[in-house]
């Protein structure tokens, strides 16, 4: 392994994280290479880098520790290399398999690559992992913020990310209309695109389906959920977005048969266990309502499913069997978007295409504080890169007052990702009681005292991770 990346050596005393047969091998010195960020992310990271350390010693008890090893992207990696991302940054990261990051600027005028896209397409980071927690204590706009405990696994490399466009006016554009409109012609559509579009093609694929929904069915197995919701927009986009949900159903189904049940599954299941002597005929009456008014076909198409329900899984998940498996459904992004403000309860882990994922993860983390509470990762098989998710606010750079909390969670999830959850569960724990003591930074006091709270320590980012460590 090359033992140094953009002209700094590799710690002496630690080790390369490995990989094989589907399972992390970390040594107790794992090299942990990290980008501090830029603006605040200076501050953050220090204070961030102390906690993650505390965590592990009291842990561990000197053990193991991380041998942290800076790499560079962003403003500091201009100054130092002229440019924004230097290659050494990816091949080290790509070398260690794990990294951390803090926030980084998108300079005026574009030209830089984007590490998160680098790091994607280098390492199929195909995963947007963002669990969102709320923790007492923390002021949220809405009225039951406790509901609110989900775990959302976001496409990370196709959708809109994966997206091709042509601007309006131009030939690329006109061609692809022209094009596209012979095609809605021959096939006998009468809808056609106006000349003056621009045009976008967003691709979804069953590959990119198949692993992320693999990933989020296994979280739920090995974190003993009980839901696992296919989010969409497939009754409008119904080769893209619809397939998303029928090969996500189809993996759940061909992958972890003897973990999960569908929810149409289980209402043919449960309309059995409530009316043994119930006919196909009655099940499918119950599973699809008016279906009498419907055509012969349709009504074919419902038998044929209740029965290869009845045929395949009924002595396994049979009288009532199917209540301790895990429930796979789908929702239509629209209204996930409202049942998540009014029923948050009711969801554990979502997976979603690219896009819908997006916003998702941000109205969620809105409910529990904000961005600067809400950690995130890229991850995929054998590499994960976790980051803040928020911005690197340039004017308070320097100045020891910036909420370190999202650098902090997402470092928490690195060491679950590790395999190091006792860390992860320590600095969690140790967080939630520094918030329920009402020792913030300044962002949480404002909002504790919009809300009526008294007796607040407003502390800067180095003391609020002292006070973390403090209840580590």
């Amino acid at each position: 392994m090359n033992q140094v990346f953009n002209g700094v050596p590799v710690p002496a005393e630690g080790s390369a994280i490995t990989f094989a047969d589907g399972a992390f091998q970390v040594p107790d010195r794992p090299i942990i290479p990290y980008i501090e960020g830029d603006g605040t992310g200076r501050d953050i990271w220090k204070a961030s880098q102390r906690v993650f350390d505390a965590a592990v010693e009291k842990s561990f008890g000197g053990r193991r520790r991380i041998a942290w090893y800076e790499v560079f992207a962003g403003e500091k990696a201009f100054r130092q290399f002229g440019e924004w991302l230097p290659q050494g940054t990816l091949d080290a990261i790509k070398a260690f398999r794990i990294a951390i990051k803090g926030p980084l600027t998108t300079p005026v005028g574009g030209g830089i690559r984007s590490l998160n896209v680098g790091l994607r397409q280098l390492l199929n980071l195909y995963a947007c992992w963002r669990p969102v927690k709320y923790i007492p204590g923390v002021p949220s706009p809405v009225r039951s913020p406790e509901q609110m405990n989900v775990v959302i696994f976001r496409e990370n490399t196709e959708d809109v990310y994966a997206g091709i466009e042509w601007h309006e006016g131009t030939d690329a554009a006109r061609r692809v209309i022209d094009f596209v409109n012979g095609q809605l012609r021959a096939d006998g559509v009468k809808k056609q695109i106006r000349a003056d579009s621009g045009i976008g093609i967003k691709p979804i694929s069953i590959t990119g389906t198949e692993q992320l929904v693999r990933r989020g069915i296994q979280y739920a197995i090995d974190h003993s959920l009980k839901t696992v919701t296919l989010v969409h927009k497939g009754n409008i986009m119904k080769f893209t977005e619809g397939a998303f949900r029928d090969w996500g159903y189809q993996l759940a189904r061909q992958e972890f048969r003897d973990r999960v049940v569908t929810e149409r599954e289980s209402w043919i299941l449960g309309g059995r266990d409530k009316n043994p002597q119930a006919t196909i005929d009655d099940l499918a009456a119950e599973l699809e309502p008016g279906i009498e008014m419907a055509s012969p076909e349709f009504k074919q198409q419902i038998d044929r499913e209740v029965r290869t329900c009845l045929d395949s899984i009924g002595s396994s998940h049979g009288q009532g069997q199917w209540k301790q498996k895990i429930l796979v459904n789908d929702r239509i992004a629209d209204s996930v978007f409202q049942q998540i403000l009014t029923r948050a309860g009711e969801y554990q882990v979502l997976c979603t295409p690219n896009l819908n994922g997006d916003y998702l993860s941000d109205a969620c983390a809105a409910q529990i504080g904000g961005l600067g509470l809400a950690p995130g990762a890229n991850i995929g098989d054998g590499y994960g890169v976790f980051e803040a998710t928020h911005g690197t606010a340039p004017k308070y750079a320097d100045k020891d007052v910036i909420n370190p909390s999202a650098v902090i969670r997402s470092g928490a999830l690195m060491f679950e990702f590790m395999g190091w959850p006792e860390v992860s569960e320590r600095i969690e724990k140790a967080l939630a009681a520094t918030i329920g003591q009402r020792r913030v930074t300044y962002d949480l006091e404002r909002l504790m005292k919009m809300e009526g709270a008294s007796g607040i320590q407003n502390l800067s980012t180095s003391g609020f991770a002292g006070a973390i460590i403090g209840n580590l």
